[in-house]
């Protein structure tokens, strides 16, 4: 499984909101800026968060976007699979059903699952409120480190 350009983007853009928002809208010009990602390929990821719901967006002078809940209720997972779809390492687990018609006497699926349900674990259990305070904690030490 590998992750594309656009669902890390689209990780990107939501802990840009979760960090700088606070409520507030954002434009995507000063996300586009923090995050160094052009403001063309912001708006490609932004209309689909925005037509699934996670993002709400504002026109006019004080516009732009903002998280459509607070940032515990986001996961890293629901994000991801969201650009991205299934995030299962092989076809056969993609679906609640393992439709393999070998499923029954294929040792390997015995290890894919295992490496989705790590993958799933792990995208699952992080939120955005997570990566914003691990965000602020990397913040903290670069300027200490100075």
């Amino acid at each position: 499984m590998r992750i594309s350009t656009k669902g890390r983007y689209a990780l990107r853009l939501m802990l840009d909101l979760a960090l700088y928002g606070n409520g507030t809208c954002i434009s995507l010009r000063d996300i586009s800026a923090r995050q160094n990602v052009s403001v063309k390929y912001l708006e490609q990821i932004v209309v689909i968060l925005a037509r699934a719901g996670f993002v709400k967006s504002v026109r006019g002078p004080q516009g732009g976007y903002r998280l459509a809940r607070p940032p515990k209720d986001y996961t890293a997972g629901e994000i991801l699979r969201l650009i991205e779809g299934s995030l299962a390492p092989v076809p056969c687990l993609e679906d609640d059903t393992n439709s393999c018609p070998r499923s029954a006497e294929c040792a390997t699926v015995v290890l894919w699952s295992r490496l989705n349900q790590a993958i799933s674990g792990v995208v699952d259990g992080m939120t955005l409120e997570d990566l914003a305070v691990i965000q602020r904690s990397k913040v903290d030490e670069a300027k200490d480190g100075m």
